[in-house]
């Protein structure tokens, strides 16, 4: 599930959520607005059953997957488009 907020600036605040156990293990959102890098968006848990993370992101496309523990990768069928490359949002 992806969540978008509008900000001052012209930014918005996406929250990725997934289930808490959905895959299990660590996961971290991964994309071009932090260079790929694991670990530096880990999605966390949250009382409500879900883990989530929030990124304020300029306009225009950003691309991004989901990297899980193991070496899982896999997309969001809540972005705007998914190609070979993963996930598509615009904003």
């Amino acid at each position: 599930m992806l969540r978008r907020t509008a900000l001052f600036g012209k930014k918005t605040r996406i929250t990725f959520a997934l289930p808490a156990h959905q895959p299990d293990g660590v996961v971290s959102v991964v994309g071009d607005f932090n260079g790929w890098s694991p670990g530096r968006h880990e999605l966390r848990a949250r009382r409500d059953g879900t883990r989530t993370v929030s990124v304020i992101l300029p306009p225009g496309t950003h691309r991004f997957r989901y990297l899980a523990t193991g070496g899982l990768w896999f997309d969001d069928e809540a972005a705007d488009q998914i190609d070979q490359h993963g996930s598509l949002l615009r904003l």
